[in-house]
């Protein structure tokens, strides 16, 4: 066992695992993007490739390549490993005690809770540089009516500006999709003024907006729902609501026959017809909260001025 320079203890757990403690879940997700990402097909490919090539050299040459592929995969072993610990502090937010719903929820129990976004928009402050900020201790809303009367997934209807409102749902493996993607550019949500921005927008092409998922298909297998679509970023749709979304989706993959209480909220200021972005609270039923967050991400796009009023954007100054 030894601290690093960071302050996380890095020990072998029972199962021969790296374990890292006193990890936050930030951290974590970063650890785990970034060695389930780009470095395992790295490592691997190296692998296969010094491992083919130790069949058609000889000499010194030969066991370079042997060496290189043995290298290659006691790190890819190691990768393995740190993202599975990563994973499982992402799951298990390190390890704390399950959040008990009463200490989570707002308002009474005879009825169904609200979003911060629905009961107190003005609190929500506006974007500051950071992609998302935590709200209310990171506890969801929910109270005990919610745990025990939400079943299956519902949407708001448009309201008069053809804006989405909340969205909910209890969610278990059986709603994840199983069929092909449908089509869904007939959809214009609110504030859909589409323009590309080469350089600056992570697509190819390189288009600003996305139909943004208030719950996610991956979830809930709900595709061209104008009431689940949304006009989100590029960067806040595939960077910062993905990794909130991927979270939900791995405990639900890892957890058998549990279930997620989920909601996601999108916060449009007074007529403005573009999302100043999203409030997402996940609570795990059976377990008590294992998985248990709530934060709201910013709809925004680095290098582009955006005016929520209409969803017109051009460079930023």
């Amino acid at each position: 066992m030894r601290e690093n320079g960071f302050g996380y203890i890095i020990q072998t757990d029972d199962d021969g695992f790296l374990k890292v403690s006193r990890m936050g879940v930030n951290e974590a997700r970063l650890l785990y993007r970034f060695f389930s990402g780009p470095v395992r097909p790295v490592i691997f490919a190296i692998g296969v490739i010094a491992l083919i090539a130790a069949f058609f050299v000889k000499g010194k040459k030969k066991y370079l390549a042997i060496a290189v592929a043995a290298v290659s995969v006691f790190a890819y072993l190691i990768s393995v490993s740190i993202s599975s610990s990563a994973n499982s502090v992402i799951i298990g937010q390190a390890g704390t005690d399950p959040v008990l719903i009463s200490d989570a929820g707002t308002g009474s129990d005879a009825a169904g809770s609200m979003s911060i976004v629905d009961s107190d928009p003005e609190s929500i402050p506006d974007y500051s540089g950071a992609d998302y900020i935590e709200l209310n201790g990171n506890m969801p809303c929910f109270n005990e009516w919610d745990l025990n009367n939400i079943s299956g997934e519902h949407y708001s209807d448009l309201d008069g500006l053809g804006r989405c409102g909340t969205a909910y749902a209890l969610l278990d493996r059986s709603m994840m999709p199983k069929g092909k993607r449908e089509e869904m550019g007939h959809i214009k949500p609110s504030g859909w003024r589409q323009r590309k921005y080469e350089g600056l927008v992570d697509a190819d092409p390189p288009f600003l907006y996305n139909r943004s998922h208030l719950i996610a298909r991956a979830l809930a297998g709900e595709e061209a729902n104008e009431k689940n679509l949304i006009t989100g970023t590029r960067y806040m749709n595939a960077t910062t609501m993905l990794p909130w979304e991927e979270m939900v989706m791995r405990y639900i993959e890892a957890n058998g026959n549990k279930h997620v209480l989920y909601r996601v909220t999108p916060y449009f200021k007074g007529d403005e017809l573009l999302a100043r972005g999203v409030e997402m609270e996940a609570y795990s039923v059976e377990d008590g909260g294992r998985l248990c967050y709530h934060v709201f991400v910013y709809n925004v796009q680095p290098g582009i001025e955006l005016d929520y009023a209409t969803g017109r954007n051009r460079l930023s100054e």
